[in-house]
């Protein structure tokens, strides 16, 4: 084995672990859902309105994020089937950044009108989203720039800004924060340039 074979990691180890994160992750995102509330007496639908319409939208939000990184994670390991010690270390701090989503969405969902929190939160998917990024950028070949990059660097387009909203106007904040999923349209537009 060469020494530059030794500093190899297969990426499909790291693959089983991401599997697991990103599952716990995504189910905790709605574990204290239930529990948020005590009632006085029977909920009505305004009762019930009242107490989760903050937490569902940051639960759908979250959750939705989630899964198009989880997505975009298992397309980087498919064109990287090895990695090097460093990739390996960046791979970590996302799937930590992942499996802390529960703690930010919590409280997100819990006091989404916080400037403090919605910022908070911004920060957070502004690391998980720039994580990805420099991820993809890894994976890239010589002087080759994939449509993938560019779908990874638009969520940080979107959050940076965004990040910036929530210290003033946190009430709309997740509004924008729904824009990331435009980097679907952003790979397509990258992805025909690129063969153009």
């Amino acid at each position: 084995m060469s020494e530059e074979n030794l500093d190899h990691f297969e990426m499909r180890r790291l693959e089983s672990l991401s599997n697991t994160v990103f599952g716990v992750a995504m189910t905790l995102l709605a574990y204290d859902l239930p529990k948020v509330g005590v009632f006085k007496g029977m909920p009505g639908w305004h009762d019930l309105y009242q107490l989760y319409a903050g937490q569902l939208s940051g639960l759908i939000l979250s959750f939705i994020i989630a899964g198009l990184f989880w997505v975009s994670h298992h397309r980087r390991l498919a064109r990287q089937p090895y990695g090097t010690r460093r990739v390996v270390i960046v791979n970590l701090f996302f799937l930590l950044s992942i499996i802390l989503l529960p703690v930010t969405n919590g409280l997100y969902g819990n006091y989404r009108l916080s400037s403090a929190v919605a910022v908070l939160y911004g920060l957070h998917l502004t690391l998980i989203a720039s994580l990805n990024a420099l991820l993809w950028w890894f994976t890239r070949g010589e002087g080759e720039h994939p449509p993938e990059l560019a779908r990874a660097i638009f969520p940080i387009l979107v959050f940076v800004p965004a990040t910036l909203l929530a210290l003033v106007a946190p009430q709309y904040v997740q509004y924008v924060w729904f824009l990331a999923f435009g980097g679907f349209f952003a790979h397509r537009f990258a992805d025909r340039r690129w063969k153009s």
